[in-house]
């Protein structure tokens, strides 16, 4: 038997406007809400409407025997809270079926795991909240940010509680080993690694409208074969993607809706073949092995490591900067510079900064709202300085007033465990 295991991921940033040296100290309105909401109507039109629309009817159709599974940022619950209700209305009826599973994740889709534990903790606990408020469900299943992994996460993340965590099955840790299967982290034996398969989720996601590629079109029954040959050399297959990919990266007209339509009856019909969401794939199959993953790894361009977000001068310099004033933005007791603080740390900001090129730059041009990587550092280190100003002016609350005043939210962990 074999297992399909669906994980779309759903973000959009808070995108900043240009903020210029002229503002700093002037000006405190910091992001471009015009951008934000043009894109996050029109990603609703062309993808989550549609698709949200067409994952419940297939659920309805095959009884539930057809689930997928979402992590959704904080910062896109709030965008569709402010931009497209009709977007979290839709995936609340998704949640209502009980075939769909959402991970947790950081709230802000930040690096801060990196940086700063007791960050990373908070926005863990304050993402698992909001999925609760919104969907009625304790999320059991760890995706980090653009699934940055490594022995140290597995291991904080098993102390937490949680049962499972996604990561990437990128060769260079996985060896001869096959992603079809369920793993551990050399320093966490309890939680359960579940491995992208990026050949076929890559197929889907990048190369499906790809007319160079020398298996175009991608047919459903061709996709529906090479899945269907894991059977018996593997017990699931991760297919994990960007949301996005459904409508915006590959385009209606490409037959993306089409396939998908037709792609779970095709499976289906193999009596082998089941869909499972991460938590049940953790349930259902016990690791074959162990990995030791002690350098980062991530979906992310070829490298598949923290170069997308790391690796230059002006990324490091700027979240150097960032993290340096957390501890005094949160001395100030300032809810709104704690906000505007915690916005900065989305990892997009660092990615728009990004100067690679060849087929990696391409996608990084993409994704980028500014010209040239110069532009993403200047407007981001403006905002930055401008909010050190904010700091210099807030009187720093005392220990006794922050105690009465937390920032911090306790949630119930996993297991019964209590997190901040």
């Amino acid at each position: 038997m074999v297992s399909i295991c669906f994980y779309f991921q759903v973000h959009q940033p808070e995108r900043l406007r240009k903020y210029s040296v002229f503002d700093i100290g002037n000006q405190r309105n910091y992001y471009d809400e015009v951008k934000n909401r043009e894109v996050m109507q029109k990603v609703a039109k062309k993808c989550y409407l549609p698709m949200n629309a067409l994952l419940l009817k297939l659920i309805q159709r095959h009884k539930g025997r057809f689930k997928v599974s979402f992590s959704l940022s904080g910062t896109a619950m709030e965008q569709f809270e402010r931009f497209a209700p009709e977007v979290l209305e839709s995936f609340k009826a998704l949640a209502r079926t009980g075939c769909v599973e959402f991970l947790a994740e950081t709230y802000y889709h930040s690096l801060s795991f990196l940086y700063n534990k007791e960050e990373f903790d908070e926005q863990v606990a304050a993402h698992a909240a909001k999925i609760k408020e919104l969907f009625g469900q304790q999320p059991t299943v760890f995706r980090n940010t653009e699934l940055i992994f490594s022995n140290e996460l597995a291991h904080h993340m098993e102390e937490q509680g949680f049962k499972a965590i996604l990561a990437e099955g990128a060769d260079h840790i996985l060896g001869w080993k096959s992603p079809n299967f369920l793993y551990t982290a050399v320093t966490a034996p309890k939680i359960k690694l579940l491995l992208k398969n990026y050949k076929l989720s890559d197929d889907v996601a990048f190369r499906f409208s790809n007319k160079g590629w020398n298996e175009h079109p991608l047919t459903v029954d061709k996709y529906s074969e090479w899945i269907n040959n894991v059977n018996g050399n593997g017990n699931v297959i991760n297919l994990f993607m960007d949301y996005e990919t459904f409508g915006e990266h590959q385009w209606e007209d490409t037959g993306i809706f089409e396939f998908m339509e037709r792609l779970p009856d095709d499976l289906l019909r193999h009596p082998d073949n089941d869909f499972k969401t991460p938590s049940e794939v953790a349930e259902a199959y016990e690791p074959v092995g162990v990995l030791d993953i002690h350098n980062f790894v991530s979906w992310a361009d070829i490298e598949r490591d923290l170069s997308a977000w790391l690796g230059n001068k002006m990324q490091h310099t700027s979240i150097d900067e960032l993290y340096r004033i957390r501890d005094k933005v949160l001395a100030s007791g300032d809810a709104q510079l704690i906000n505007d603080w915690k916005k900065l740390t989305t990892s997009d900001h660092f990615y728009y900064m990004c100067t690679k090129w060849f087929s990696d730059g391409d996608v990084h041009k993409y994704f980028n709202p500014y010209d040239t990587p110069y532009e993403g550092y200047i407007a981001f280190m403006n905002v930055l300085n401008d909010m050190v100003l904010r700091v210099k002016a807030a009187p720093e609350k005392t220990a006794l007033q922050l105690t009465e005043q937390p920032s911090k939210l306790l949630v119930t962990a996993p297991e019964g465990k209590k997190r901040w």
